[in-house]
């Protein structure tokens, strides 16, 4: 007697399987487009805009926290891909400048969401989720301190904490209003590159 592939099953168990796959996207799509506007968008709110009730939510996400770490991780899933297209060859510092440019493009597009995450998931998480974008980063910065392009006088993990830094309080800025996105990524290169320029010796 053939035996059935668990894997192309059909039937009651698979259909719900698949329905409960669809609302979980559902709602971190929702969740991704409402917290991008709104880090305070309430778990309610969320669940509206993917066309579910708040007891479907809650058998996806138990927490608040936990759908925020599933939104962010979808994000920089996508980040990545973007991120990965970036041109690493040629001179450090026009390289940093395609690396912030994109960083930049990517931040800004998921808007407030970098509040949302600051204010529900630990640093060690948000660490986590940083984890290839940091280590793009760290060779890159490898480089150019190694050919004299940016300083060596200080931890390279302190420079990439201010490039992040430097890029989510833009991101905040822009929030509030305070700078709009072009005038940003303009400070977010001007800025980084200053930080990273070694010393004058005099």
């Amino acid at each position: 007697m053939a035996q059935t592939d668990p894997n192309t099953q059909t039937g009651p168990n698979s259909a719900r399987r698949a329905d409960a796959r669809m609302n979980a996207a559902a709602i971190v799509d929702a969740a991704t487009r409402l917290l991008a506007r709104d880090p305070d968008a309430s778990l309610a709110d969320i669940a509206r805009e993917a066309g579910v009730g708040r007891v479907t939510l809650y058998g996806h996400f138990d927490s608040r926290a936990t759908l925020i770490a599933a939104v962010v991780d979808a994000a920089m899933a996508r980040a990545e891909t973007e991120l990965s297209d970036v041109d690493l060859d040629g001179d450090s510092v026009e390289v940093m400048r395609r690396l912030l440019g994109a960083s930049w493009r990517l931040t800004h597009r998921h808007g407030a969401l970098v509040q949302a995450a600051e204010k529900s998931l630990g640093s060690e998480d948000l660490h986590e989720a940083h984890l290839e974008p940091i280590a793009r980063m760290r060779t890159l910065l490898e480089r150019g301190r190694g050919a004299g392009r940016f300083r060596d006088d200080m931890p390279l993990t302190w420079q990439i904490t201010t490039i992040q830094d430097i890029l989510h309080g833009a991101s905040r800025a822009v929030y509030r209003g305070e700078h709009t996105p072009d005038a940003a990524g303009e400070l977010i290169e001007t800025t980084v590159l200053a930080v990273l320029s070694p010393p004058t010796v005099e």
